[in-house]
């Protein structure tokens, strides 16, 4: 009866030690696991590799190659770097202040487009009925709106924008002469005013054909003679055309410039 019972205990030691093979297997798997992730993980660490051999050898006199590196590693923060359409959020509150602070009222406003930030200024705060020439009292608001815009990385977009009434004089022969000529009179006091990066803006006419309101009512031809300053968002400002020729952006301005035929005695215009 003894052996019997000696027996029976030696049986259950061994079957306590089997977890051990449950246990060396777990192991074994996790083994595998950390080996697949160290794996992965080598393979950005071979790119950082590289590219710290290739500064290296920059580093020692290939300017050349450190330049090209320069480019292609700054080509993404460069991009990166344009207000997205959320962030124009705050750029669009501090146009909004400005507009409370000079009390224009409906003057000037404010919305948010699929392509950016617009900010509509009417033409009674900028021009003379018929006329593309910054009135002295509009310098003020443009400069305070200047000071937001140097701020922004994005693309600018000065848009001219009429009523449906036609115009026909010797110097606006149609609106779309009036409403090209307000945009690039705002663009060149930008310009010239305040050094706003050339590359960085545009100007475009649109005449009567991007309104805000029917032409109707005299009401609603008021609200569509306006210029528009446009912030695009980073995908369109990435997509504006770039200076192919390869001159200088300012000798590209003073060639198209146009010669003002307004009286020296007019004070009230630029």
């Amino acid at each position: 009866m003894l052996l019997h019972r000696r027996k029976f205990d030696s049986e259950d030691d061994e079957n306590l030690d089997r977890w051990l093979l449950t246990y060396a297997d777990m192991i074994t798997l996790l083994l595998a696991f950390f080996v697949v992730l160290y794996s992965m993980s080598r393979v950005d660490a071979g790119k950082f590799e590289k590219i710290t051999e290739a500064l290296t050898t920059a580093f020692k006199g290939h300017q050349d190659l450190e330049a090209e590196l320069k480019q292609k590693l700054s080509s993404k923060f460069t991009i990166n770097k344009h207000l997205k359409r959320g962030d124009l959020v705050v750029l669009r509150k501090q146009i909004e202040k400005i507009s409370q602070q000079l009390e224009l009222g409906s003057s000037l406003n404010t919305e948010h487009r699929a392509y950016g930030l617009v900010i509509h200024v009417s033409e009674s705060a900028l021009f003379s009925a018929g006329e593309a020439k910054i009135r002295n009292k509009a310098k003020k608001m443009l400069d305070l709106i200047v000071l937001q815009l140097l701020k922004v990385p994005n693309h600018i977009r000065v848009e001219g924008h009429t009523d449906n009434l036609p115009i026909n004089t010797e110097k606006y022969p149609s609106n779309w002469e009036l409403s090209t000529f307000r945009a690039t009179s705002c663009l060149r006091y930008l310009l010239k005013k305040h050094d706003f990066p050339p590359e960085k803006i545009s100007a475009l006419g649109y005449a009567e054909f991007r309104p805000l309101c029917p032409n109707d009512t005299e009401e609603g031809r008021a609200k569509n003679r306006r210029v528009d300053i446009v912030v695009l968002t980073l995908e369109d400002s990435n997509i504006e055309p770039e200076n192919l020729t390869g001159d200088p952006v300012e000798a590209l301005i003073d060639s198209l410039a146009v010669e003002d035929k307004v009286p020296a005695n007019n004070s009230d215009e630029i």
